[in-house]
């Protein structure tokens, strides 16, 4: 779609928008434009028209897929599992017995369970692996296909799901929700399976009790699994609007993590908190803060971590990198007087990466808080919630929730791959609106976050290297770091519960600014070299969304 074409239709919805599109093409800033056109027609009904028109698969090119997947030996079989609630209607469970009928995949058989327990109807299932469709859900043609599609090149996956959309009162396909790779620490905040998933029969078996709900099951079977998990990036569910039982799915969550100490609570927009316990001796935690001047920064972030910080085991180490000021100075001293504080020089030239090498050489915590002086506390347990995470000894760095002024998010996560490079995952959110399926608001590993606000085990950071400030002085260096944590078998966290202010770039300046340019670019190109981040799918984002948007919207 042109620029023009997409312009005209975003205008009787969104005049404002549009027209503000319309002022950054005029003058030449295309790429600021589309995206302005990107964010005004998100969930606007056309967007996901095009999509469908442009992406979906051909009937034709199914049945030769079908037709491959029949000579290639193997033909998964699936039993489809239709169940519902007491109340479920004859015209819901027909709705869904034709989708069934209608598939291109034909090895598959039916037992309908409206008013049988799972458990039951799972046991008599005789396929390989197991659908449950809740009826009035619609299994789109080739959903069977896709799925035994996947199984060719996944023959152990033990769980795959898909993509699903949403069928509005006329029966419009609508609300697209492409999910992200298996996240463990997502799926606990929120279900994205149960919708449309197939369980391998004998793993089913294996989990389901009496009085479990398909929820349920699903943290049963996906935390014994021996196979993969596997992530099928095709919309295959239609599935009927309905509420949520947020208080059953809490009850099942915090059912499933006793064993491990953990407890949880209803999070923002009905998900769920998790509160993964702390060790009974609270470990001492470094706070690296590097400046120079900008005390109308420095002060205000000073004195949020000292007066709004409820975990107390903690030091400030601030590095001043040759301030100048005499009001810098005098409130450098003062600081001093705080037993919780050291100050450190750091003379050198700028540079980030060897600014927060070297404070680290000083910190006597066995964790690491890398944070910018540009940013201020407004959540007073945002140590504690990052510590859960940094705690656990799959976990590498982990990151909080920053904000800009505004209220709108700068930060819930990395995206690697946006742009080419990494973008900030749900940027210019407001923080008080649920956003692209609540993702924004619950834990998840991730591929990166950043180190304006990052928490690592001081010998996992120092088992990587470190920042690279040899060819990541400024730019970048928080992704480098953190994919070398996941290439090392950890795992990087976004945790949505601590949350800060960030006024973003105000110390180091634009990176687009004509004395920083040559600079940013060289580190680009060293980023896309080590970490092929022009080609880089990430697990947290989909193939189905833009790689050049940070709001997770569809490619138009």
């Amino acid at each position: 779609m042109t620029f023009w074409e997409h312009f005209l239709r975003v205008l009787p919805h969104r005049p404002k928008q549009a027209l503000a599109a319309l002022y950054w093409h005029v003058t030449r800033r295309k790429v600021r434009a589309r995206n302005r056109l990107r964010v005004a027609s998100v969930d606007l009904p056309f967007a996901y028209s095009v999509w469908i028109d442009t992406r979906e698969r051909t009937i034709d090119g199914d049945r030769e897929i079908a037709a491959s997947i029949q000579k290639s030996g193997w033909c998964p079989q699936f039993s489809v599992i239709l169940h519902g609630p007491p109340g479920t209607t004859t015209g819901q469970l027909s709705r869904s017995v034709i989708s069934i009928q209608r598939q291109i995949y034909r090895d598959w058989n039916l037992v309908e369970a409206p008013l049988q327990p799972l458990s039951a109807a799972i046991s008599s299932a005789v396929g390989d692996y197991v659908i449950p469709l809740r009826a009035g859900d619609v299994l789109s043609d080739a959903a069977l296909l896709r799925l035994a599609e996947a199984l060719q090149m996944n023959r152990k996956a033990a769980i795959l799901y898909g993509d699903q959309d949403q069928l509005d009162e006329r029966g419009q396909r609508t609300r697209p929700w492409f999910k992200p790779r298996w996240n463990e620490e997502m799926f606990l905040a929120q279900d994205y399976l149960a919708d449309i998933v197939a369980i391998e029969t004998g793993l089913a078996c294996k989990s389901v009790k009496n009085t479990m709900d398909l929820s349920e099951l699903l943290l049963v079977a996906s935390s014994s699994a021996d196979g993969a998990i596997v992530h099928v990036p095709h919309i295959l569910c239609h599935v009927a609007p309905r509420s949520e039982d947020h208080l059953e799915r809490l009850a099942a969550v915090g059912r499933h993590l006793e064993p491990a100490g953990a407890t949880c609570s209803v999070g923002p927009f009905g998900t769920i908190k998790v509160l993964w316990p702390l060790p009974n001796d609270l470990p001492l935690v470094s706070i690296i803060v590097p400046t120079k001047d900008k005390l109308d920064l420095l002060r205000p972030c000073i004195e949020s971590i000292l007066t709004r910080t409820s975990y107390q085991n903690f030091e400030i180490l601030i590095v001043d990198n040759g301030s100048v000021e005499r009001r810098t100075a005098r409130y450098l001293r003062e600081l001093a007087q705080n037993a919780k504080i050291r100050i450190i020089d750091y003379p050198n030239a700028y540079n980030f990466s060897a600014i927060n090498n070297f404070a680290v050489r000083h910190a006597r915590g066995s964790y690491l808080c890398l944070l910018n002086n540009d940013t201020e506390v407004i959540e007073p347990a945002w140590l504690t919630e990052m510590l859960r995470y940094a705690v656990k000894s799959e976990v590498g760095a982990v990151g909080a929730k920053l904000l800009y002024e505004d209220g709108s998010i700068q930060h819930a996560g990395v995206v690697i791959g946006i742009g080419g490079a990494a973008g900030h995952a749900h940027r210019f959110l407001p923080a008080n609106e649920p956003g692209y399926f609540r993702q924004p608001h619950v834990a998840q590993f991730v591929s990166a976050v950043t180190a304006a606000c990052l928490i690592v085990d001081k010998s996992k950071f120092i088992a990587v290297g470190g920042l690279d400030e040899a060819k990541l002085a400024v730019a970048f260096n928080d992704v480098d770091l953190c994919l070398k944590l996941e290439a090392a078998g950890w795992r990087n966290v976004y945790v949505p519960h601590a949350v800060l202010l960030h006024h973003e770039s105000k110390s180091r300046g634009n990176d687009s600014a004509p004395k920083n340019i040559q600079r940013y670019l060289r580190e680009l190109a060293v980023l896309q070299a080590r970490w092929g981040t022009k080609t880089y799918n990430d697990p947290l984002h989909s193939p189905n969304l833009d790689r050049y948007s940070e709001t997770y919207s569809l490619p138009i």
